[in-house]
């Protein structure tokens, strides 16, 4: 087996990195690129053009239908259609005012949709599948749709979507399926906007755009109980994946392959991803898998049969492939044969993990190929900061990209970031006092975000993660406790078996965890019979043994009381999306977690140190 360490790197062409940095009088700082950004388009659908005119026969998009076929569309068809739905819309007077709503799943009738949408000018707003089909009192789907007022709502299933549409889209509304009509409602089958001629209003409308022209909204989920709805714009977005490609040049040498199931109601999916393809005349296969232990076999199937050149994913993801790859040899030689990098978002990935790619793909091609992050929200388009280097590590954020200003401000022993740029959202859907509330007077925006550098007198080194402002908080005695950090130490040291961790402690004396594990790693250390509840899992002896050596090695770094994690308690109750607790993309709300389950941390704290279970 070859050393990771002795493996080269498969190499590719990067972007530069010459980072300078303006020390103020008021103790800010100004962080920027030396390289200038290059022009970018006004419009996203002039990539659609362009391509289709150039490339017409290359396979923009793909996806498998009911037999298991894959069901492609080249850039040439993508056009004609988008072209013929974007008549349809106009004839229904969408607007502004009357907006476009996308409840569906990745697939290419929703893409079409959200062309037809861009080509025109009008928002839309793809929104979480989970508020439709996992949430229950459909409270956050209700106040989405309401701050949309759509003239059009799309569904791909009309039997899926049912419940959804009956609690909360007005009939009124137009309703546009893809098939299985919904019982008791009038719908508009997708084809027969497909098949609308093409008048010149198109093109009126298309020369009418400019970059300042809503693209879409995109809802994102805080520490607030309702998403907030992040405004696109064209600049935003055109400027961004110019930014992209300024960082990694390398994707444009040839046309990108991406096989990708993160969702498009997401920044990270469906403007990064479904943009790169657009931006580089390349082809995106539709995943309809999941980071799951069931989902992931979909996965599977599908990078048997296609090598991707660049391979997004967030970390959960990577952490059921990595296993896969290394018990099934082809399959890994198929993957690594023609991939330039590994690129991760939505949360910090494990070293363990990171590791495991590297000397998987030395030990695979001889080579070790490039793997990469940075940071960065819906609100920045979404990327701000890439790592753009080889030889980087977890928790490296990287530099700004170029044509982005970060500004440092000292937040009692941290540094907030703060961002400024073409990239940025001017603020959200119908809330101006809210957008007021997250921009300083210099026009940055708050992020929240805290960083560190790498290194201060070598800038090129870039940042590294240091938490949220918003989440850190004070024990009894003073000391502040650095939520994201002790958090992240806490799961990258009980990995496998905790998959994530709220941090208690506010008004305590002491720093505590509420436990959430990862029930099938759970499942398989004590060899667990289907039958066995979850809730007995957590409670066996082992299990609760293993969760006990974490916090006894983490006390073993621990430097004082704001990182000693005394007590903790395990829990197999899933976190609720309906209260807030998990965003729609699976990440935990540390407050809202800590807001519901009071009761717990009240229990934490009553009993003496260690670990506790908890049924709630």
């Amino acid at each position: 087996m070859m050393t990771t360490l002795s493996a080269p790197y498969r190499q590719v062409s990067l972007g530069p990195v010459n980072t300078t940095v303006t020390a103020r009088a008021d103790g800010t700082s100004l962080v920027q690129q030396a390289a200038t950004l290059n022009a970018y388009p006004q419009r996203l659908t002039e990539k659609l053009l362009h391509w289709a005119a150039h490339t017409p026969d290359a396979i923009f998009m793909a996806r498998r239908d009911a037999n298991g076929d894959w069901r492609p569309i080249t850039y040439a068809q993508t056009l004609a259609q988008v072209r013929s739905i974007a008549q349809a819309l106009l004839d229904r007077g969408l607007s502004s005012e009357r907006t476009l709503v996308i409840l569906s799943e990745n697939s290419l009738e929703h893409a079409l949709m959200a062309l037809a949408a861009l080509h025109i000018g009008v928002p839309y707003a793809p929104i979480s599948t989970a508020y439709s089909l996992i949430a229950t009192d459909f409270g956050k789907l209700r106040h989405c749709v309401e701050l949309m007022t759509p003239g059009v709502v799309f569904v791909s299933d009309g039997a899926k979507y049912a419940r959804a549409l009956a609690a909360v889209v007005p009939a009124e509304v137009e309703v546009v399926v893809t098939h299985k009509t919904p019982v008791d409602r009038a719908v508009t089958l997708f084809e027969q906007l497909v098949q609308t001629p093409v008048t010149a209003a198109v093109d009126a409308a298309f020369a009418r755009v400019t970059p300042d022209t809503a693209a879409k909204v995109l809802f994102t989920s805080g520490s607030t109980a309702l998403p907030k709805g992040v405004i696109n714009t064209h600049r935003m977005m055109c400027a961004n994946l110019q930014q992209i490609m300024q960082t990694y040049p390398f994707i444009a040498d040839e046309p990108p392959v991406f096989v990708d199931w993160l969702p498009w109601n997401h920044t990270f999916g469906g403007n990064h991803n479904v943009g790169l393809t657009l931006y580089n005349g390349g082809t995106l296969y539709i995943d309809d898998g999941r980071p799951t232990p069931s989902g992931i076999e979909q996965t599977i199937a599908n990078l048997r049969e296609l090598a991707p050149t660049v391979y997004f994913n967030v970390p959960k993801g990577f952490e059921e492939l990595l296993p896969r790859l290394r018990h099934a040899p082809a399959l890994c030689q198929h993957f690594f044969s023609r991939l330039k990098m590994i690129f991760y978002a939505g949360a910090g990935l494990p070293q363990h993990v990171w590791d495991g790619f590297e000397q998987l793909s030395a030990d695979t091609c001889g080579e070790r190929v490039l793997i990469s992050s940075g940071l960065g929200m819906t609100e920045s388009g979404p990327s701000a900061m890439f790592i753009n280097w080889f030889g980087g590590k977890s928790g490296l954020l990287g530099v700004p990209v170029a044509g982005m200003t970060l500004k440092l401000v000292p937040s009692g022993d941290k540094t907030e970031v703060r961002y400024r740029g073409p990239n940025l959202t001017p603020g959200y859907w119908r809330q101006p006092e809210l957008t007021a509330s997250y921009f300083d007077d210099e026009g940055f925006y708050r992020t929240g975000d805290a960083v560190k550098w790498v290194d201060a007198a070598q800038p090129d080194l870039g940042f590294v993660f240091d938490g949220r402002i918003a989440e850190d908080f004070k024990l009894t005695t003073g000391t502040w406790v650095s939520v994201g950090v002790l958090r992240a130490k806490l799961v990258a040291t009980g990995a496998p078996l905790i998959q994530d961790a709220v941090i208690t402690g506010i008004d305590r004396d002491e720093v505590g965890a509420i436990i959430f594990p990862n029930m099938a790693a759970c499942r398989k250390l004590i060899d667990a019979p289907a039958t066995m509840r979850d809730d007995a899992v957590v409670a066996h002896a082992t299990i609760r043994a293993a969760i006990q050596h974490t916090l006894q090695r983490l006390a073993q770094a621990s430097t004082g009381s704001s990182t000693l994690i005394a007590r903790a308690v395990i829990t197999a109750v899933l976190p609720s999306i309906d209260v807030g607790e998990i965003t729609d993309k699976g990440s935990l709300n540390q407050r809202a977690v800590l807001r519901h389950r009071a009761e717990v941390v009240a229990g934490l704290y009553a009993g003496g140190e260690g670990i506790i279970l908890s049924q709630t």
